[in-house]
């Protein structure tokens, strides 16, 4: 956060004191004249009359727009026309001597350049010399106003000198800390699994890609055709637009955004996309209009989010304090592109440095409200999960006794059967009604407890308690039949410690079964308890199993301690 916050600072220095560098032996045109297609460019650049001075709002509503530059001789000799980049079909360029040679070149849109001055394109002048007085460029179809009121000629392409590379360094290494988000991103998606962290992504890269398609930096890089990232920054807008309105829509909390607000973001979205692709795909519809109509088209989609976050502030949203302080320069830049747009007298500027520094203060900011919602989020699921697995013992835990019930067992069986447990014993009281009968419930709620104490479960050995005077045990190893076994014999023992004053000894009949295959909880349990109402029938107080039973002796405490045998 610290680097990213001394990164804006020293964006925002630096960007005042390289504005100057970028400008320095420029010359700009302040007399322009408009004409049609079919007339030639160097009878319009004669006719004095046609020509409008100290006007730097240009109208682009004629076909072909020229614009003029006197030169000094004794300043240096520019070599290139700049011009802010925008869909257009050609430029013309003639350099005129002062004894009126005219010499000229024709530039087809699509052999445009890119210049290293971000957002420009270039093109190579016509030989000039001390004799040469006037440059003029002619541009065919121009498709939006900057592209006139921004064009100057120069002496090298910009961002070759040393001001100039610096800043576009910084502006790579801007686009460098853009993707430490998208490593986060990852990680929040594995542990979120939210579609937020999805679109702030997509509005990421959209900022990242559009810094390198808006900056010398891709010319640097790649030098990609002009035209090429005209309409790549168009469609890019829109991208951008359309990932804020859904990552919004999605990252405000459930319940603090009205519901017709959210609803109307992704049809915000639906519209910038709409607008950008079509505006990208047919720049010259409706030609001397379509700008300002492309421009105001969102404004709509401005309003929208406005009142979404203040809706959202108002209801007490986290997300929203965190988005509020990172849309801020984003949301400057829209008004200022909407105003110098669309009120007449004003000259369009797209406010490109304060962009950049949007960007990544954009980003940051939205990237520490993704951490903080992880954070909460991540909190709020443990809180759920703890509560979710405490309600789940709640439900799996008999509560007299202590012991887990048939639902837990039923849950644990195969997992358990997979570490070992390979033996089921079903243990059912004897006459333990007429306990009830003749000494109260709460006497014979003791006796359950005191059996469940006798059960003894540890790490090999399971108990469960599946109602009335029933219990199950679950055991493993060589010994699980025996250890089944004492475990039954103890219970007498247990119980006459445990509840005195009872008219007799409480035994216990068992049935012992091994599992066979990949049985199912119900069916050694079946078999189990089929062994264990034989032993009832055999005169209880004894033990059944698949291969054997074991008689003991009603009366006596002795029986606790005799060996299983065959």
């Amino acid at each position: 956060m610290l680097a990213g916050l001394g990164l804006l600072v020293t964006l925002a220095l630096f960007s005042l004191w390289a504005i100057p560098a970028m400008n320095t032996a420029e010359i700009r045109s302040f007399c322009w004249a408009s004409g049609s297609l079919s007339e030639d460019v160097a009878a319009i650049a004669r006719q004095g009359d046609r020509w409008s001075c100290g006007n730097r709002k240009v109208s682009i509503e004629a076909e072909r727009v020229l614009l003029r530059f006197d030169l000094d001789p004794k300043e240096a000799l520019p070599h290139y026309f700049l011009s802010r980049r925008s869909a257009i079909d050609a430029v013309h360029l003639l350099a005129i001597d002062g004894d009126g040679t005219v010499r000229q070149n024709t530039i087809p849109a699509v052999a445009l350049a890119s210049s290293m001055a971000g957002g420009y394109v270039k093109a190579a002048l016509p030989a000039v010399s001390r004799e040469t007085r006037q440059i003029i460029a002619a541009v065919d179809l121009p498709s939006h106003p900057m592209t006139l009121e921004r064009a100057y000629l120069a002496s090298t392409d910009a961002g070759q000198g040393s001001a100039d590379m610096r800043f576009l360094l910084l502006l790579a290494g801007l686009a460098g800390t853009l993707i430490m988000p998208l490593i986060f991103n990852a990680a929040f998606y594995r542990v979120l699994g939210e579609s937020f962290v999805i679109w702030h992504s997509v509005l990421t890269l959209s900022l990242l890609t559009t810094i390198l398609v808006t900056s010398g930096v891709s010319v640097m890089l790649f030098d990609p055709r002009a035209m090429t990232l005209s309409w790549m920054t168009t469609v890019l807008f829109g991208v951008t637009v359309a990932a804020g309105a859904m990552f919004t829509c999605r990252f405000i909390e459930p319940g603090l955004m009205h519901p017709l607000l959210r609803r109307l973001l992704p049809l915000c979205a639906a519209w910038a996309m709409i607008l950008s692709v079509s505006h990208a795909a047919f720049p010259f519809v409706a030609r001397p209009m379509q700008s300002s109509v492309y421009t105001a088209a969102f404004a709509p989609i401005l309003v929208i989010f406005l009142i979404s976050q203040i809706d959202a502030l108002r209801r007490g949203s986290r997300a929203a304090k965190f988005q509020a302080i990172g849309y801020a320069p984003m949301m400057v830049v829209g008004s200022v592109r909407l105003v110098t747009g669309l009120v007449p007298g004003l000259t369009s500027t797209d406010a490109m440095l304060l962009f950049y520094a949007g960007c990544i203060v954009e980003v940051l900011f939205t990237t520490l409200g993704m951490a903080d919602r992880f954070l909460t989020l991540k909190r709020d699921r443990d809180r759920a999960r703890t509560e979710a697995d405490f309600l789940q013992r709640l439900s799996e835990t008999d509560a007299l006794t202590g012991l887990l019930n048939r639902r837990a067992i039923e849950r644990q069986f195969e997992m358990l059967r997979n570490e070992g447990f390979a033996s089921l014993a079903v243990i059912d009281l004897d006459h333990f009604k007429s306990i009830n009968d003749m000494n109260g419930h709460a006497v014979g709620d003791a006796v359950l407890t005191a059996t469940a104490s006798a059960l003894q479960p540890n790490q090999d050995v399971r108990a469960y308690r599946l109602g009335g005077e029933e219990f199950v045990l679950l055991l493993r190893g060589n010994d699980a039949a025996l250890a089944a076994e004492r475990r039954r014999q103890a219970i007498p023992v247990a119980v006459a410690s445990i509840v005195p004053g009872l008219e007799r000894l409480l035994t216990a009949s068992m049935g012992v079964t091994d599992f066979t295959g990949d049985e199912n909880f119900s069916e050694p349990y079946a078999r189990a308890d089929k062994l264990l109402y034989q032993a009832k029938r055999a005169g209880r107080n004894r033990t059944f199993s698949v291969m054997n039973w074991i008689p003991a002796h009603k009366t006596s405490p002795s029986a606790s301690s005799r060996r299983l045998s065959g």
